[in-house]
């Protein structure tokens, strides 16, 4: 390996200092074999984007900067820019780049204030993290350690408590914390991890295994590769709350066979009982008095949301679910076809108004609404609180809603390939195998709202009606799952 080639593998940026902290294992990887990654998910692209947005509207507390552009400039390019605009007098820089010991970084904005040069961090969370603090301190260190002077760096989120009223006031939507004191206090600490991960970069693979950090603050792109020697059916697949499963773990206990029972709760003993004996789990008593809430005439409902950190219409507060679609099916007695009706917004259109209308229309009088999780119950009130006029509706839609996946969660019903989830998509195909979403164009709520927002903006006519053909596919589903759902559960002979 030739000098510049070590000195491009020892080379740091935000997002691999970060990346660092977090794991050395993920950042040798990283720099060394990349080609190990997971895929970049649609979801993941999304949470990109949705970034980008918010640092554009960030941008506006401090109008009329200059922008730094990563696109046709090396590193030292864009570091020579940034400097120039400094000395030509330029107040506010975007996207400014500096490079010390090794790191490079971009900072969102530097803005020069009546006390000198100071670093604005956007966020496009609601608070702040720790690993927000890491990711500022280090451009402190870096900025401060390229020669200049920084009175203070501040950290930009969302405030989740804001409401639209006409245009987007930046002022509003945004909270701006001055974190000068943390990032001061982690110079040291800065220093001493930066030469850390340089000189664990120069040497052989870190022997570090799998733990909670390989999910959290979100999923390494390396999961794929530590995670394959996980089996399935590990202790990792057990629900919820209950024994730790690195404990477990760390003991030689990988496979749910090998966990003694007594360890766990009721809805893990549950589960390991029934994939080790591969069998499903009914409590019966318990699922008849759940079935015996339920009563006709019978509607099946789920909604389609998007909840952008911008909020797009007036009354909505960043990351507020807004419902654009639904769909509804309706059984008015037992033996009665199954009838159906939908509701898909209209593109660049509040979808609010015209769809609560429109369901409550469709809702039957005194008709039983049964919904999976709480979901549409709090989309529900959220519409009562933007539509006074609709309210007294809405709550009389509410008293008589059911939530059907109550038997799943509470471990009333449960099939041992459920693999710990009681998600709708999970739950269907062991009741109903001839159903699947797997071939679907959209697949899930995000790859939903995503489809949402490139129907919005394609200009081509045939790819907005497959979008729409799909959206509507998706979520029929949905419905028709629940139908599925309880018709397997009613008794064998009233079931159709």
């Amino acid at each position: 390996m030739d000098f510049e080639d070590k000195k491009k593998n020892h080379y740091l940026s935000k997002s691999l200092y970060i990346r660092g902290l977090r794991c050395h294992k993920s950042l040798y990887l990283h720099k060394h074999h990349s080609e190990l990654k997971d895929e970049v998910s649609e979801e993941q692209e999304a949470l990109f984007n949705t970034g980008y947005e918010v640092t554009n509207y960030a941008k506006q507390l401090f109008p009329c900067g200059i922008e730094i552009p990563y696109d046709g400039l090396t590193h030292s390019g864009q570091i020579e820019k940034t400097r120039a605009e400094i000395e030509k007098g330029t107040e506010t820089i975007y996207e400014a780049a500096f490079s010390h010991n090794g790191v490079f970084v971009k900072v969102d904005i530097l803005h020069k204030g009546p006390e000198g040069w100071d670093i604005y961090e956007v966020k496009s969370s609601t608070g702040i993290k720790y690993v927000h603090l890491d990711d500022i301190a280090l451009q402190y260190y870096v900025v401060s350690g390229s020669g200049l002077s920084v009175a203070g760096v501040h950290l930009v989120h969302i405030n989740n408590q804001y409401v639209r009223a006409g245009a987007i006031e930046p002022a509003r939507l945004f909270t701006i914390a001055d974190v000068t004191p943390a990032a001061e206090e982690k110079q040291s600490f800065v220093e001493q991890k930066i030469a850390e991960l340089q000189n664990m970069l120069g040497g052989r693979i870190p022997d570090i295994g799998i733990g909670e950090y390989c999910e959290t603050p979100y999923p390494c792109d390396f999961y794929g590769h530590c995670w394959q020697h996980i089996p399935q059916g590990s202790v990792f697949d057990l629900r919820h709350k209950g024994v730790n499963k690195f404990e477990l773990y760390c003991q030689g206990i990988i496979e749910m066979k090998d966990i003694p029972l007594d360890i766990l709760n009721r809805a893990q003993r549950i589960q390991v009982e029934a994939f080790v004996q591969k069998k499903e789990f009914i409590d019966k008593g318990e699922l008849w008095k759940f079935l015996d809430t339920l009563f006709y005439p019978m509607c099946f409902l789920d909604f389609e949301t998007f909840y952008p950190p911008i909020p797009l219409f007036d009354g909505v507060r960043p990351y507020q679910q807004v419902p654009f679609q639904y769909s509804l099916h309706y059984r008015p007695s037992e033996d009665a076809p199954l009838a159906h009706s939908e509701f898909l917004a209209l593109p660049y259109e509040d979808p609010r108004h015209d769809l609560i209308t429109r369901l409550l229309d469709d809702i039957p009088e005194n008709a039983c609404v049964i919904t999976y999780t709480n979901f549409e119950t709090k989309r529900l009130r959220e519409l009562g609180g933007w539509f006074p006029e609709c309210r007294e509706r809405i709550e009389d839609v509410l008293r008589r809603v059911r939530d059907i996946s109550q038997p799943f969660n509470r471990m009333v019903y449960y099939h041992w390939q459920m693999n710990g989830s009681y998600s709708i998509k999970t739950v269907l195909p062991h009741l109903d195998p001839e159903m699947s979403y797997e071939g679907l164009e959209i697949r899930n709520g995000e790859m939903a709202m995503d489809a949402y927002f490139r129907m919005n903006e394609s200009q081509d006519s045939a790819e907005t009606e497959r979008i729409r053909t799909s959206l509507l596919e998706y979520c029929r589903l949905d419905t028709l799952a629940m139908v599925r759902i309880f018709d397997k559960f009613r008794p064998p002979d009233t079931a159709t």
